[in-house]
């Protein structure tokens, strides 16, 4: 046996030093959908959500006419394109190379064809025998069409005198208006006259150790840079994500050792009259099944989510209540049945459409089941267990009139109706970044979006077998003046096929459209046309805004686009939403998501308890909980998040050990649980409490109500057993040779 705890330990040991936290956009949006496999997609042929850098300068266009500094940003955006992991890189610098490299490619062109021109006229006219004056005159007149139709044009578009990044009048006429203004096309890397913006795109499908390495290695290239700037912001999607698994695994220890302290704090002071291991073994039983449960994660390879931060404390302060359970009471049977009813109801949040949810409920789960097997463990071994020396006798309860009992009950039961009733109107917190309040990062992502003028991506993908036909060109800009023209407030186009092709004018032919696109710089085009060009991007900026009002937005958006034409088929992809479709599972679901829990428990309750009206109460007390936690949410205006939106499965952890126990002790006055559930409902808790210092607001949040609920389900069981209708005593008496024989029965259960 010493061998196995051994094995037990060092393997618990390993697992935990392999425990690896990655919170990466994925694990916040429904697995499986088909928004998020378009997603997918989407990224692995335009790249994934960018990390944005904003520079600022105290004058205007600085940044891209002062000394030497589009220079530098040329060589930041060429550091930053060499960075691991990075798919492509957007920036003023590299675009205006691309362009004065396609301009002076244009110019060779025409300087190539109308000196081909002149050659072949003079050279007609000396086969003719002409004279030299006749010669030149030929060539001439050979040129004098060519000059009258490309000459205007090029004096036209070339004002600023040669194309090329060191000089300031072609950078300057290229980037902005006349106003001084810069050009729209250009907003998405130009956004004001002060600023500039890079995109550093990153591969598709890239771990949490990935996305740190890039964020890591865009802010040593953008530090090392050497531009006069006045404000640097480096912020979005992967940025956000990185600092939040950073923040939970800091926590992971901080919160953990709080929720210790505390716990062990009240451990001590509940019992002054115990021996030192009595006092602290409900607390290591739950330590150790807390480290066993992600010690299993660790062991299998698999990342957990920010939700670890509040696994210990949920795990060691519902945990430690099992062993105060089973060493109060003499019917061990009946807590294990409850504790497979806890487990279950912490497991029912797999129905969540987020990983990361499911994640939890499963951890919470399996570790509650761990916890009551260490306790059992440890209390063969050194022979703890309950106390029967006290003899047990029915109940004398004091008479009290059924009508003011029912009247009592009912004014409860229908507070709790009015919760559930509000649950459909509550809002939902469920966009990816709102995961991140109280962080810096969010706040920097917030600023960035005053100056872009957009905080999200939503792209429109048309796909088909030609999709840089004319007819397909002239779908696009009637989808993106119906876009622009209905939502142009709250959504503006970042990049797009009819900005970068508008010189083109109306209807053009297949000819000019092919013509076009050679005149542009691949860099450009790759953003907006597939290689193979089955695939069309227009690309549009999302502003922060609620989640509810962003689902309505885009189903209003992809509702007013035209028919795609031929056989194209058109998608909205982006993370708003995959997002908004996350939004939309969990709002259908609400109903369900907290009354599985509910019904699984009971479940459990019905078969395994010997009374079949305690299982009843139990789910009676956790409805009512519930109900009650609600209708609180609702009066004082908080919004449900992705893991309190499950609150029925929650409360029901807690309503079952209660109400089952509890009735106990109505029962039988002997068996002194009241005490000990009460002890167990502070120890609960405190458990939650201890997630409010997180600074991830979400995590805050969530303590704060399960830290109402659990006194909400302390109550609402206290309601259920002593208003409720009586039941007859399970047994009149508890002898110690039927707890011994309780105690073989669990030694076999144990092996």
């Amino acid at each position: 046996m010493s061998l196995v705890v051994l094995g037990i330990a060092s393997s618990t040991v390993f697992g935990l030093l392999n425990l690896r936290v990655e919170t990466t956009v994925e694990s916040f949006l429904p697995e499986g959908d088909p928004s998020v496999s378009r997603l997918e997609e989407h990224a692995e042929g335009f790249g994934g959500n960018p990390v944005v850098v904003v520079l600022e300068s105290e004058e205007p266009g600085h940044l891209l006419l002062g000394d030497k500094q589009l220079e530098k940003l040329m060589k930041l955006e060429g550091s930053l394109s060499r960075v691991p992991d990075v798919a492509t890189v957007y920036g003023p610098g590299t675009v205006m190379n691309q362009l004065a490299i396609s301009s002076q490619n244009l110019l060779a062109s025409l300087s190539g064809t109308r000196d081909g021109l002149r050659a072949r006229a003079e050279a007609e006219a000396r086969n003719r025998n002409e004279s030299e004056s006749a010669v030149r005159a030929a060539g001439d007149a050979a040129t004098a069409d060519f000059d009258r139709r490309y000459g205007t044009l090029l004096v036209r578009g070339l004002p600023g005198g040669l194309p090329t990044t060191k000089n300031p009048n072609f950078v300057k006429n290229v980037i902005f208006d006349e106003t001084g203004k810069p050009r729209a096309r250009w907003h998405f890397v130009v956004p004001k006259e002060n600023s500039v913006a890079v995109l550093v795109r990153p591969r598709e499908g890239m771990d949490e150790a990935a996305t740190q390495r890039l964020v890591s290695g865009v802010r040593d290239a953008v530090g090392g840079a050497g531009l006069s700037t006045s404000k640097v912001t480096v912020t979005g999607v992967p940025v956000i994500t990185s600092a939040l698994t950073a923040e939970a695994t800091a926590e992971i220890p901080l919160l953990a050792g709080l929720a210790a302290l505390v716990i062990l704090l009240r451990f001590l002071l509940a019992s002054p009259g115990s021996s030192l291991f009595r006092k602290l073994w409900p607390l290591l039983a739950a330590v150790i099944g807390s480290a066993l449960t992600l010690a299993g994660f660790g062991l299998a390879g698999v990342p957990i989510s920010f939700g670890a931060a509040a696994l210990l404390p949920l795990l060691m302060g519902i945990g430690s209540s099992f062993p105060l359970y089973l060493a109060a009471s003499a019917n061990r049977r009946r807590v294990l049945v409850v504790s497979a009813a806890s487990a279950v109801a912490f497991g029912s949040l797999v129905v969540s459409p987020l990983p990361f949810v499911r994640q939890l409920g499963l951890a919470l789960g399996v570790g509650v089941l761990l916890t009551v097997a260490v306790t059992l463990f440890i209390g063969r071994r050194i022979g703890l267990g309950p106390n029967v020396e006290e003899p047990v006798r029915q109940a004398v309860r004091s008479p009290q009139r059924p009508g003011v009992r029912w009247s009592a009950l009912g004014c409860l039961a229908a507070v709790a109706v009015l919760g559930w009733a509000s649950l459909a109107t509550l809002d939902v917190r469920a966009n990816p970044e709102d995961v991140a309040q109280g962080l810096p990062e969010l706040e920097n992502a917030r600023y960035a979006e005053q100056t872009l003028g957009s905080s999200g991506e939503v792209s429109i993908v048309l796909r088909g077998q030609d999709v840089r036909s004319p007819q397909a060109l002239d779908w696009m800009f009637k989808a993106q003046d119906a876009t622009v023209s209905r939502y142009g407030d709250q959504i503006r186009p970042i990049l797009t096929a009819p900005d970068l092709l508008k010189f083109l004018g109306d209807h053009p032919s297949p000819e000019q459209v092919s013509a076009g696109l050679q005149l542009l710089p691949p860099y450009l085009t790759s953003a907006v046309f597939s290689p193979d060009g089955r695939q069309a991007v227009m690309t549009f900026g999302l502003k922060f805004q609620d989640l509810e009002r962003q689902t309505a937005l885009l189903a209003e958006m992809r509702a007013a686009l035209p028919p795609p034409p031929g056989a194209t088929q058109v998608d909205v992809v982006g993370l708003p939403v995959s997002a908004a479709r996350a939004y939309e599972l969990i709002s259908q679901h609400r109903y369900l998501d907290n009354l599985v829990g509910i019904g699984a428990a009971g479940l459990v309750l019905f078969f395994g308890l010997r009374s079949r009206r305690d299982a009843l109460r139990a789910m009676a007390a956790a409805a009512l909980a519930t109900g009650w936690t609600i209708a609180g949410l609702w009066l004082v205006g908080e919004p449900l998040s992705p893991l309190t939106i499950a609150l029925g499965s929650l409360a029901t952890v807690t309503a079952c050990e209660f109400t089952v126990l509890l009735a106990d002790e109505h029962r039988h006055r002997g068996v002194a649980l009241k005490r000990v559930v009460g002890w167990a409902c502070a120890t609960s808790v405190v458990g939650y409490l201890a997630l409010v210092p997180s600074k991830i607001v979400l995590l805050r949040d969530f303590g704060i109500t399960l830290a109402v609920t659990v006194l909400l389900s302390y109550l609402a069981a206290l309601a259920v057993v002593r208003l409720g209708p009586s039941s007859a005593p399970e047994k009149n008496t508890v002898t110690a040779d039927e707890v011994r024989g309780a105690d073989t029965e669990l030694s076999e259960v144990v092996s």
